[in-house]
């Protein structure tokens, strides 16, 4: 989903920095195809970070918008199953890196620039197995994007979009039921797809949202309200 979006943002005009484990960051850039710049960088790893934002400084000055796609989870681990490298695998990318993220970019962030959290309904949701998960996405819900938006307020804008279940790589290695206990509960019946997403990152960064800051822009067949 996060190259989906970056395909869209190119076709728009944009030029962008991907970012990512080696493996999937050649990938990446071959498909995409101009207009971009890959960066090996491990979300959780500061000195990577650093690296990071001295390219897009050396290339491009500033940013205009950020999508913080970033994040792993573990869907299928009850209270009783948690380990604590399970735990602080999550945390480290969905919080930690989250975090330090925007914090390193900021500096480079023009004034009118937008900020887009990805997240999940999983923040919002009670779903069984996700404790450690739904923990990691509900601060980014409640806390980041409400903090940043306040303390941002009048300069760059932050929103979030919380995915339903999309049909994507996260769902690779889950247990057949739990696809089945996700799809009882959307009223559509089939799950998203990514197409569904990037249209809506498009919107949050582009002067159609220009008035639009600090909310929760669920992309889940009201899943999360029903």
């Amino acid at each position: 989903m996060p190259r989906a979006t970056a395909k869209l943002f190119v076709e728009e005009g944009a030029y962008i920095f991907v970012t990512g484990r080696q493996e999937r960051l050649d990938k990446a850039i071959n498909e995409i195809g101009k207009n971009v710049t890959g960066a090996q960088n491990d979300t959780g790893n500061l000195a990577d970070l650093d690296r990071l934002f001295e390219t897009v400084k050396k290339e491009k000055d500033h940013i205009d918008i950020i999508f913080a796609s970033a994040g792993v989870g573990e869907l299928s681990k009850p209270l009783g199953s948690i380990t604590e490298k399970g735990f602080d695998d999550t945390f480290n990318v969905n919080i930690r890196g989250t975090l330090f993220t925007m914090q390193k970019a900021l500096p480079l962030v023009k004034d009118g620039g937008s900020i887009i959290l990805n997240n999940s309904i999983a923040g919002v949701k009670g779903f069984p197995g996700t404790t450690v998960y739904s923990a990691s996405k509900a601060a980014v819900i409640r806390s980041f994007a409400r903090t940043w938006t306040a303390e941002l307020k009048g300069k760059i804008r932050v929103n979030v979009i919380s995915l339903g279940t999309i049909d994507m790589a996260i769902f690779d290695g889950a247990p057949q039921e739990m696809k089945y206990g996700f799809l009882s509960i959307i009223p559509m019946g089939r799950m998203g797809k990514p197409p569904e997403i990037t249209t809506a990152a498009l919107f949050l960064a582009s002067d159609d949202s220009s008035f639009v800051t600090g909310i929760e822009l669920c992309v889940d067949d009201d899943t999360a309200q029903v």
